[in-house]
């Protein structure tokens, strides 16, 4: 319950940047002379690369960074399914998925949420050499605040998830405890991946 209720808090924090974010849209797109490109055209614009679908350019390597998010709330809830069951490690091969616990399930959800912050990093490294910085604008600035304070609770998630881990291997047993352990981060991590799933399709799809 403590668990939900700081989430409800999250939720609030992230809709006050969803709310900065498009009125600032709005504002500066009233600005704009007629025929001139609005801030927000131009800033999109940073994002979208080849080749072609539907006759229009795609934000391909934010995509395939969002997929890979995606995916790793998946991997997150097998690995609840086998914490519920109380299979915290590996009963087999450790090349026999079916006999995977939580800890394989979560070491890879761990993985796959790095390659994002890695791809999060390298796609700021991009848009940096072309001048698309933090104080270069009002759509820059709300780009890397809403993105980057995702970056950092998605960062925290990482955290729990060692912590998590490390204490199955420190405990002789797999308790109650860590079982609810195990589901309380679930329920974060899938918050995370929806917030982004929304700040991805704001930010990136809606034109």
């Amino acid at each position: 319950m403590g668990t939900l209720i700081w989430l409800a808090s999250e939720l609030m924090f992230f809709a006050a940047l969803f709310a900065a974010y498009f009125s600032l849209r709005d504002a500066t797109t009233a600005m704009t002379a007629p025929g001139e490109q609005t801030m927000w055209e131009w800033g999109a614009g940073h994002f979208l690369t080849g080749p072609e679908f539907a006759g229009q350019l795609w934000p391909w390597f934010s995509m395939v960074n969002t997929l890979i998010l995606v995916l790793s709330s998946i991997t997150c809830q097998i690995g609840v399914f086998r914490a519920e069951k109380g299979f915290v490690g590996r009963t087999g091969n450790i090349l026999n998925v079916a006999r995977w616990g939580m800890r394989e399930w979560y070491w890879l959800t761990f993985f796959m949420g790095a390659v994002f912050i890695g791809g999060q990093a390298y796609e700021y490294t991009l848009l940096a050499s072309e001048g698309f910085l933090l104080s270069t604008n009002a759509y820059t600035g709300a780009f890397f605040i809403a993105t980057g304070f995702h970056g950092l609770h998605v960062l925290g998630g990482l955290i729990a998830f060692v912590v998590l881990i490390g204490r199955t291997y420190l405990a002789r047993t797999f308790t109650h405890e860590q079982r609810v352990h195990a589901i309380v981060t679930s329920y974060y991590w899938h918050f995370v991946d929806v917030v982004w799933i929304i700040l991805f399709s704001v930010i990136y799809l809606i034109r």
